[in-house]
């Protein structure tokens, strides 16, 4: 493992990763500084708790968004993909609920 020295929105951060794992560690580094960064520019949010909230929500926003790439699934977003799996697991837990009474 490495250590890696960082900072976002002004606070040194020290993370461990493996050197593999370095150059996306950093990039995700520089992403979540820009946007806390911009949030915190806006004047509308004060504080740091708040910021990294709303960096998160539109992190995992854009994460949810995300398409999935050519293939079976193509153009299919990550978020619909996960509410489709658990739309199936509802239907599983019901069908399966179902079965205990007949034992």
């Amino acid at each position: 493992m490495e250590r890696v020295d960082v900072s976002i929105l002004g606070r040194d951060y020290s993370l461990a990763c493996s050197t593999e794992e370095k150059p996306t560690l950093l990039a995700a580094v520089r992403h979540v500084d820009q946007l806390m960064l911009r949030i915190q520019g806006t004047g509308k949010v004060s504080s740091n708790e708040r910021i990294a909230v709303m960096a998160a929500l539109q992190i995992a926003g854009e994460l949810l968004a995300m398409k999935a790439p050519d293939g079976p699934l193509g153009g299919l977003a990550v978020g619909d993909f996960k509410r489709r799996i658990e739309d199936m697991n509802a239907v599983l837990d019901d069908a399966l609920s179902g079965q205990e009474k007949l034992l």
